[in-house]
């Protein structure tokens, strides 16, 4: 049997599942000829006892992406999923759309999306088979389809053989993947995921993440993933969405909210270990000039609106982007730095080094350095990020 999935608009005449013909798993039909998107938010607010929660908030997504909601609790994840859901009835909304319908109004139990929580939210009572069979059969599917399509799920996520199985005879990930089985089952348009492997250990975390990502390559649905993990989202995400404060802060594939962060904001939740006040000299290109203390540091402009010389800028380096040497290249950054304590981190070395716009902290790959009480810290102007502050 292969997986497929209803359209709401099908959902929403009422026909059962049973009724609509097999197809087989490909990208689904959330976006039609002319390109719409198969989930649609717009202008959504939401407040909770007076705190606004989300603020004029518009999200889109199209059929078969993996989109990942990315924040720091209070960030109005979570709640933008719930109101996708129909967990919640928002504050304020333009439109809620699934599949070009308006759901806004519409029943949680009646929306073509099912979710996945951090915390399972399986039935302890039940076998694995009857979790995965449940909301099948509140939707009135018969036990004989409903066993089939249940076996399917499972097989997808690997446990189809433990079908008999209790729930408290289960691991954590095998836990997670029941429920990840139980929402798939339905044939939902889109899935949602609120952190549903936050309660895994570190190692569980990184399967999981694969296996997500394989599963949805494989059905070509939509995912919604919430998380505050940076690393979740760059692993897995064709899109992310980074929220702060019940708004957008920037949205983009992951290589560019990595590596061309829009404000300090972004850069210090995406890890960058080095943010410098700075003062913009001029922008070239895509090239911008800064004054950095003494220095003066060429990168490459990644902030939303260009200022004019003379603004507060930041400039930002990774840590890992950092070079030490006796003599540094032609056409970089440079600064010569005072080395300090070194930190064995196994795959790498951190290094500190005093330098004349401050302390900064050198990931080293090759230590050959480790011994020397001076040297030339170096990075390439591609490597120097300039951003609004």
């Amino acid at each position: 049997m292969a997986f497929s999935a209803t359209t709401y608009a099908e959902r929403a005449t009422g026909r059962s599942a049973e009724s609509q013909p097999e197809v087989a798993a490909e990208p689904l039909a959330g976006a039609d000829a002319a390109g719409s998107p198969i989930l649609e938010v717009i202008d959504a607010t939401h407040v909770y006892d007076g705190i606004v929660a989300l603020d004029n908030v518009t999200v889109t997504a199209a059929a078969g992406e993996f989109l990942t909601i990315l924040g720091e609790s209070g960030s109005g994840k979570t709640t933008l999923l719930r109101l996708i859901s129909g967990l919640e009835k928002p504050y304020r909304i333009g439109a809620l759309r699934l599949g070009g319908v308006d759901v806004s109004s519409v029943p949680a139990f009646q929306r073509n999306c099912t979710t996945v929580f951090q915390h399972y939210a399986l039935f302890p009572h039940m076998t694995v088979g009857e979790n995965v069979e449940y909301g099948l059969k509140v939707r009135g599917v018969k036990p004989s389809a409903r066993r089939g399509r249940a076996l399917e799920a499972l097989r997808l996520v690997r446990l189809d053989e433990k079908y008999d199985r209790r729930i408290h005879q289960l691991s954590g990930g095998e836990r997670q993947r029941v429920a990840l089985a139980r929402a798939l089952v339905p044939r939902p348009a889109i899935l949602l995921l609120d952190e549903p492997i936050g309660a895994l250990d570190e190692k569980l975390r990184v399967d999981m993440q694969v296996e997500l990502k394989e599963i949805h390559m494989r059905l070509g649905m939509t995912f919604v993933y919430i998380t505050h993990s940076q690393e979740e989202a760059l692993t897995m995400s064709d899109r992310i969405i980074l929220m702060s404060r019940g708004r957008i802060v920037q949205e983009g594939p992951p290589a560019e909210i990595f590596d061309h962060p829009a404000n300090r904001f972004v850069a210090s939740f995406m890890g960058v270990e080095h943010l410098l006040d700075a003062e913009l000299l001029a922008i070239e290109g895509a090239m911008a000039t800064c004054r950095v203390g003494p220095a003066t540091l060429v990168g490459k402009w990644s902030g939303t609106e260009r200022p004019a010389a003379g603004a507060e800028v930041v400039v930002g380096v990774r840590a890992e982007r950092l070079h030490l040497a006796d003599e540094a290249p032609e056409g970089v950054n440079m600064l010569p730095c005072r080395l300090g304590s070194a930190i064995y981190k196994g795959k790498y070395l951190d290094r500190t080094a005093d330098a004349a716009i401050g302390d900064l902290k050198i990931r080293l790959w090759d230590s050959h350095h480790t011994s020397e009480n001076e040297a030339i810290a170096w990075w390439k102007h591609q490597d120097c990020m300039v951003m609004s502050a």
